[in-house]
């Protein structure tokens, strides 16, 4: 897989189309995902502190021939570990489970506007960030008003905003401030989530048929002419490598609006203004196998 890269604006370079390890457990599981993934193509690898798996990613990345500048890899620090000692702390651990010297991308999981500790949590980043641990840093989940309020307290603009994107939830406001701000659009839950309805809409169905590709590559493809960084999940090989066979087609300007026209403000994840996961991050990885919390 030969794929498109995007220059952030600190001018570090990242691959357009990543992993998503969300829901891949710890162990066997996880380590056999990312080495799939290697295998194919990716060089992307997405995780975070709540997940719970960066020692099974961490195995696989270092049981890789792939040379270690050769990947980007991303994690986020959780909402129990924000302010400024917590985040240095949290960072370190995370590199440690993860058995690297630098992390390619650092993010804030969630803003947590309730616990006012976002701007504390940035200028930890921004720490790490000139010190050189960490290549790039960025947010997850965060709003106009929330980047507005990094712009005027802190130094460094964030390099990326990972959010929830998909053609039932556009979010073209959030996405319009964040090109003209020049910071990068990272789309997680791509495909519109576990409930399938997306990958079955009349309209994307018809666009696969066209093109005789699968409608999860027509969705992956559109993220990727909309301009955006895509990581869509998934533990089995099949998909994987299914997911990565997006650069050899184009979607032409009349399916791309249809797609954009399927845009229903449908948020299937938690709003990032009013979530509170202030939880021991252990809990929280046990209610989200449990399915009784998502992020």
């Amino acid at each position: 897989m030969t794929q498109p890269a995007l220059l952030l604006n600190n001018g570090v370079s990242i691959p357009r189309l990543g992993l998503g390890t969300w829901q891949a457990k710890d162990g066997s599981e996880v380590e056999q995902t990312v080495t799939a993934a290697l295998s194919v193509g990716y060089r992307l690898i997405d995780t975070a502190a709540a997940y719970g798996n960066e020692p099974g990613i961490g195995k696989a990345i270092n049981k890789s021939p792939i040379p270690r500048n050769e990947l980007f890899i991303t994690t986020k620090v959780w909402n129990a570990d924000q302010g400024y000692d917590q985040t240095i702390k949290a960072f370190d651990k995370s590199l440690k489970r993860l058995g690297l010297h630098y992390i390619d991308l650092y993010l804030i999981h969630w803003p947590m506007p309730a616990a006012d500790k976002y701007i504390n949590t940035w200028r930890a980043m921004e720490e790490l960030y000139k010190t050189g641990k960490v290549r790039a840093i960025g947010v997850c989940n965060f709003s106009i008003e929330q980047l507005e309020r990094l712009a005027a307290e802190t130094s460094i603009v964030p390099m990326v905003n990972q959010i929830e994107l998909h053609p039932y939830f556009v979010q073209t406001d959030l996405r319009n401030y964040c090109t003209q701000n020049n910071i990068a659009i990272e789309a997680y839950s791509p495909l519109g989530g576990s409930t399938g309805k997306l990958l079955e809409d009349p309209v994307i169905v018809n666009i696969a048929d066209a093109h005789s590709i699968t409608p999860a590559q027509v969705v992956i493809r559109w993220h990727i002419q909309q301009g955006h960084i895509v990581i869509p999940k998934s533990t089995h090989t099949e998909r994987i490598t299914s997911n990565a066979q997006v650069f050899d087609f184009e979607l032409n300007p009349d399916e791309m609006t249809r797609i954009d026209a399927l845009d229903k403000n449908e948020r299937i994840g938690t709003d990032p203004n009013t979530a509170n996961f202030n939880w021991n991050t252990n809990l929280v990885q046990i209610a989200h196998y449990l399915g009784l919390v998502h992020w």
